[in-house]
């Protein structure tokens, strides 16, 4: 990867790291289900300026955005107004690489390798930790239980981008920017119905500026940019060597919560991130680690 590029990786993953806190100061002048709505209008309405409608029939917008986009953010935005804490907010949403490994065993028949599965029981028992080790200063068990809700909705929204892959369809940043067209419906109505039409009055005729840079940032920063760049560089360099990359996602997310949220960390939450960060770890590089150790035996058992 050259210099620059590299520069490049690091900003996005500073980008989506900081991206939780910016959820938490947004939703102090926002609803959560208000709040992804306008994120998402504003991702169609700039984005679209910029990225060339993609190839993908528009029944496969509404199969990738509804679980990845509406789903995914409902759960995510309203975890955070229900007290899970944004740093930890930002670990535990990477669960949705776990989600991913059974929903594709179940919908689309792939089979799960031993690796995978150490990864499973490893990640599941971080998270585990996570859960039992809150207390009253600093989570919710709704907020952990929303927040996993989301992973599963990012899950079944790389099952979809799978599905429209195999249809011969792309699934890049085109897709992401064209189909945010299609959560600000549900997010709207749900929050016409679960929020109500006072409280929308309310924020948008009372919308402050760290509410609209809020805006700004999730829709812009975070999306636009983040999703423009890490589809740069998908096309320059092999997925296996960008994707691991997501795993700095949580440390920053964590940092940046403990600095300009002052958030706090148990020692048994720590333990419970650092369980969950090598599950991941096992889940991207397990199998490339188990055909080293088997061809390390096959030399010493010819020697």
């Amino acid at each position: 990867m050259t210099p620059k590029d590299l520069l490049l990786a690091v900003f996005i993953i500073v980008v989506w790291g900081v991206n939780f806190v910016v959820i938490a100061w947004g939703l102090e002048g926002m609803p959560p289900l208000l709040m992804g709505g306008l994120r998402f209008l504003l991702v169609a309405a700039v984005g679209s300026l910029f990225f060339k409608r993609p190839n993908t029939p528009i029944r496969w917008w509404f199969a990738y955005a509804i679980p990845i986009s509406f789903l995914q953010f409902a759960f995510l935005f309203s975890a955070l107004a229900f007290g899970m804490p944004a740093g930890l907010a930002s670990l535990v949403l990477q669960s949705q690489a776990l989600f991913t490994l059974i929903f594709a065993s179940f919908l689309l028949h792939e089979n799960i390798k031993s690796h995978q599965i150490l990864a499973l029981i490893i990640a599941a028992l971080g998270l585990s930790l996570i859960a039992i080790s809150q207390d009253n200063q600093n989570m919710t068990v709704i907020g952990f239980a929303l927040t996993l809700a989301g992973a599963a909705g990012w899950a079944l929204g790389n099952i979809s981008a799978r599905k429209i892959s195999q249809k011969g369809y792309t699934s890049n940043v085109n897709l992401v920017i064209w189909s945010a067209w299609i959560p600000p419906i549900p997010f709207f109505i749900f929050s016409y119905f679960f929020e109500g039409p006072e409280v929308i009055y309310q924020t948008l005729t009372n919308f402050s500026m760290q509410s609209w840079w809020a805006l700004v940032y999730l829709a812009a920063v975070a999306t636009i940019m983040g999703y423009g760049l890490w589809g740069y560089l998908l096309g320059r360099y092999p997925a296996a060597q960008i994707a691991p990359l997501t795993l700095g996602v949580p440390l920053v997310g964590l940092t940046a919560a403990s600095v300009l949220l002052s958030e706090e960390i148990t020692t048994p939450q720590w333990l419970g991130i650092t369980l969950v960060l090598l599950g991941l770890l096992t889940n991207i590089f397990g199998l490339k680690l188990k055909n080293l150790l088997n061809s390390k035996r096959k030399i010493v058992k010819e020697n």
